[in-house]
């Protein structure tokens, strides 16, 4: 393109200046671009030194809300703990006061099933204490008479053995009955004790005998006219059995007592040639032995049955019960001996409870 134009050039001066502009033409571009470059890296220089001022004051400002949520955030931490640490000490302090209302109710249901007891307990021992006096003057009588043979001149050596002889017998009477009471008054005690007891190896057959005669004739002290039929049935075979007499002859006389007050209830019903007849049972299983409680009462239907060992649950009239009974019956045969207590009822017609210990 040189070539051509070339020809068209003029010579000399003008040819130089046109080179000249030419070749300035040539530089202008590059030089521009540069200048364009420098300008723009200037103002991207520029730029990202603002947005690093930016990012700088955001960073700044990012670090002051995170310390100022780490102080919100201990501040918190603070004050739950702080509440938790309250609500604790709150727990703790409604727990043991439940425990202690719990102990209270416990022990006021002792007592009162030791109450319901009185009067059975004071029949019972007036009988061997009435033994123990009668034999006690005999006794005195034999003394003198052994006395005033042994003054005569002539003794009678046969006689005085024979008094003495007599006199043994009737002391062997009086150590029996007076053990009977010693007996019942230990179990009155250890039946209000408030500490658990430990277990022993009892007659069963025995403890359910005894209850039962206690409930009994502590229901016929309130109640003259109460008659009822007791029905025993005593498997020779359980023999001595490992419990804690007191508790589950608490839990017995609570059963016969609901029995009892079953069979009255049906009584005033009129029923015409209705029987209260109240059971007991025990029997010999594969796991242990069985305990079996039954009356031919009123019954129960199956709505009471789902909730009869439920604590404060009671079908008796405000003021005759505590509705702790039958809770603390399952408790010490569930919990304190590993058994089970069960309830099969029809309604108008009986109840049996069913109580299996291991042995």
């Amino acid at each position: 393109m040189i070539l051509i134009l070339n020809g068209a050039l003029p010579n000399g001066p003008g040819l130089v200046f046109l080179i000249g502009s030419y070749e300035i033409a040539l530089l202008a571009f590059p030089v521009s671009l540069s200048l364009f470059l420098a300008l723009e890296f200037a103002f991207t220089s520029q730029s990202l030194a603002a947005k690093l001022v930016q990012v700088q004051q955001l960073s700044d400002q990012t670090v002051a809300q995170e310390q100022e949520k780490r102080e919100i955030l201990a501040t918190q931490n603070e004050r739950l703990e702080r509440q938790v640490a309250e609500r604790t000490a709150e727990l703790k302090n409604s727990l043991e006061h439940l425990k202690a209302t719990q102990t209270q109710l416990i022990q006021k249901e002792k007592m009162a099933s030791l109450g319901e007891l009185t009067a059975g307990i004071a029949h019972e021992i007036q009988n061997p204490l009435n033994f123990v006096n009668n034999f006690s003057e005999v006794s005195a009588e034999l003394v003198d008479e052994l006395r005033e043979e042994h003054r005569k001149p002539e003794r009678d050596p046969a006689l005085e053995e024979e008094l003495l002889d007599d006199l043994e017998q009737n002391l062997q009477k009086i150590t029996h009955h007076g053990g009977r009471v010693s007996s019942i008054v230990k179990g009155m005690l250890e039946h209000s004790r408030t500490s658990p007891g430990e277990r022993q190896l009892t007659d069963l057959n025995a403890l359910a005998d005894e209850y039962l005669r206690l409930a009994y004739q502590g229901l016929r002290a309130k109640d003259k006219s109460f008659n009822v039929q007791l029905v025993t049935d005593f498997d020779p075979k359980p023999g001595l059995v490992e419990i804690v007499p007191p508790d589950i002859g608490r839990v017995l006389l609570n059963l016969f007592n609901n029995a009892f007050y079953a069979v009255s209830e049906r009584e005033k019903q009129g029923v015409e040639g209705y029987q209260p007849t109240v059971s007991v049972s025990t029997k010999r299983v594969e796991d242990g032995v069985e305990i079996r409680v039954s009356d031919n009462g009123t019954g129960m239907p199956d709505s009471v049955k789902q909730k009869i060992f439920q604590p404060f649950f009671t079908t008796k009239p405000t003021g005759s019960g505590t509705g702790l009974g039958l809770s603390l019956s399952h408790d010490i045969v569930v919990k304190g001996h590993g058994g089970t207590l069960n309830v099969e009822s029809q309604e108008g017609t009986f109840t049996e409870f069913i109580i299996q210990l291991s042995a």
